[in-house]
């Protein structure tokens, strides 16, 4: 799953906000070209400290280009990142076919039945708390980390399907960088393999995380920007994710996911034969 941030102030510095319409339809296309399965677009920044949209204006970034990038490649997957029932409702109508709620249907009441209504498949994540609360929410224990997204994300599947999503409409996502705290993040990416417990597929959304670069930080001896800096970590974390059996990375870079993935694959198929 390629990210296309159409913000201008996503964390990782690739927001596209300020570039034209034609160009953003251009990088959703050169990321299905370049081997992506599904193209996740999003028009609002959901990074600690984010100015919120309306789903007006949010509507207004995003809209053209689901409809500009599927009318130049129409049998692409779009997957939309919004934690908004109108957004989702008036993707779906311009052809999206995938839902991306970061807040795990808690943001928005109308969500869940706004995607079952759709048909759309649905990502569904595990938020802790609201982006403005982040930075101030109590650490938690390594034994706590793993048993809260677990929690969480069975409370709101159960939401999501009295909504009527039905279950094989449904990809659970953990969260990371969502409401964890630096190195809980380790602890939820070396757990991974319990949330097969949920019986969903699984998508990991490493890509440029901040725990990644804060790791590796004191072996840069130059400064880089963010999508240098993280490159080598989230490839390190992609793999990680593939051998604990996710189904779907999210990411930035398509090509070095794709070969992190084969990599992956390949120790998996391998260890089945020892």
């Amino acid at each position: 799953m390629a990210i296309v941030n159409l913000t201008p102030d996503s964390f990782s510095g690739d927001g596209l906000a300020a570039a034209g319409i034609e160009s953003r339809i251009a990088s959703a296309i050169a990321a299905v070209d370049g081997g992506a399965d599904i193209v996740d677009l999003g028009a609002e920044s959901t990074r600690p400290g984010a100015e919120p949209l309306t789903e007006g204006q949010e509507q207004v970034r995003l809209l053209p280009v689901v409809e500009g990038f599927l009318k130049a490649r129409p049998e692409a997957i779009v997957s939309v990142d919004t934690y908004h029932a109108s957004t989702a409702r008036a993707a779906a109508m311009a052809g999206a076919e995938i839902i991306n709620d970061v807040s795990g249907l808690l943001w928005d009441e109308a969500m869940a039945e706004a995607v079952a209504s759709t048909r759309c498949g649905l990502v569904l994540m595990h938020t802790r708390g609201n982006p403005k609360d982040w930075r101030h929410q109590p650490a938690l224990k390594s034994a706590e980390v793993v048993p809260l997204v677990m929690r969480g994300l069975r409370e709101q599947l159960v939401f999501a399907h009295a909504a009527g999503v039905g279950m094989q409409s449904i990809v659970v996502d953990p969260g990371f960088g969502f409401g964890k705290l630096g190195g809980e993040n380790f602890v939820l990416l070396a757990g991974l393999e319990r949330l097969h417990e949920l019986k969903y597929p699984l998508l990991a959304g490493l890509s440029r995380k901040g725990f990644l670069g804060e790791a590796v930080r004191g072996l840069q001896a130059h400064v880089l920007s963010v999508a240098e800096a993280r490159l080598t970590a989230t490839v390190a974390g992609n793999v990680a994710a593939v051998l604990q059996g996710v189904h779907v990375l999210r990411v930035h870079d398509v090509q070095t996911a794709r070969e992190a993935a084969i990599v992956g694959d390949a120790i998996l198929a391998s260890s089945s034969r020892v």
